[in-house]
């Protein structure tokens, strides 16, 4: 059973960074895709960033600002947040999906930039 765990996120004043993490009950090897989803209320949820091999995906809106990376233990990604927005507050999501195609949630936090 795979149990995604988020970390991190808070208040943040514009312009300030965040580093959310998200740990895995199981090595991230066992995972096809791993990535950051998130959702403003009122509003879908929308891809941030996605890591599929060695490559990367990010939302237009987040490209040079936020960024996927692992720790050498192989159990938790990060998402690095940069130069935020008032746009970026949102409830943040990670997420993996499986090599069998099943798709796991992290419990979601909550990132509000304002000042």
């Amino acid at each position: 059973q795979v149990r995604l765990v988020q970390s991190g996120g808070g208040l943040v004043q514009p312009g300030g960074s965040l580093r959310l993490s998200c740990s895995s009950s199981t090595s991230i090897f066992n995972f096809a895709r791993m990535g950051w989803y998130r959702q403003a209320p009122g509003s879908q949820r929308e891809l941030v960033a996605m890591r599929d091999g060695d490559t990367y995906d990010y939302a237009d809106s987040v490209k040079g600002r936020f960024s996927i990376s692992r720790d050498d233990a192989k159990t938790k990604m990060y998402l690095q947040m940069n130069n935020l927005k008032v746009e970026d507050t949102a409830t943040y999501y990670c997420y993996v999906q499986l090599w069998s195609n099943a798709n796991r949630w992290g419990q979601g936090t909550q990132v509000t930039v304002s000042s």
